[in-house]
């Protein structure tokens, strides 16, 4: 099986189109185009019944003491988390490609519903979700995609995964506020074949990989 997209290449910088916030010189950061990608994918197993399809950053401070603060940096070596970008399951199994845009076109405040997604199956909780639980103006549920929006003082590089997952079963019985832990739990002996492209993105001038 394999996944390929018209809006970015593989480990190539991912554009601020597609991101949740980009660098500005003046204020640090201003928010970015959060569209989805494109996404597209052939040779899939012959017994496949459904797709799930995540979207994961690898890079994520794992403390928050020095994130966006000025005068000082995330160093590049500090421990690191994940933050789930996008939750997909139970897409139909002749689905072959998502549409740039389709899922998300803009920034959302106080996030999208979870629930039907417009080419079939079901959309969870990203980690915005969290993420904006303080934020008075932002804080809400975030289903569907909203993109990279790493530290503006990052010195790190973060690279997100996109991840297919061809399933032996029509729907992972998921349902509501559904994560993307909950799918890779409710996966488990069920992936005929998977796939993965990884892009990258980072605002802080100066971040390397």
């Amino acid at each position: 099986m394999q996944l390929r997209s018209d809006s970015f290449y593989p480990y190539a910088r991912l554009d601020i189109s597609l991101a949740f916030t980009q660098y500005d010189p003046s204020t640090h950061v201003r928010m970015g185009g959060n569209r989805n990608p494109h996404l597209a994918w052939n040779d899939v197993p012959k017994d496949t019944k459904s797709f799930a399809l995540l979207c994961w950053d690898i890079d994520v401070p794992s403390e928050a003491s020095r994130v966006n603060r000025e005068g000082m940096t995330v160093p590049i070596d500090l421990k690191r988390a994940e933050f789930f970008h996008w939750v997909l399951c139970d897409l139909p199994a002749d689905l072959r490609s998502i549409p740039e845009g389709a899922h998300s076109d803009g920034i959302t405040p106080r996030g999208k519903k979870v629930g039907a997604t417009p080419q079939g199956g079901l959309q969870g909780l990203n980690d915005y979700t969290g993420w904006f639980a303080n934020d008075d103006d932002m804080r809400g549920e975030y289903g569907g995609y909203d993109g990279p929006g790493p530290p503006w003082n990052d010195e790190r590089v973060h690279g997100y995964r996109f991840g297919l997952y061809a399933l032996d079963v029509p729907s992972l019985g998921l349902s509501g506020r559904f994560t993307g832990y909950d799918v890779r739990k409710a996966m488990q002996g069920h992936v005929l074949e998977h796939t993965l492209m990884v892009g990258v993105y980072a605002i802080y001038p100066g971040a390397k990989l």
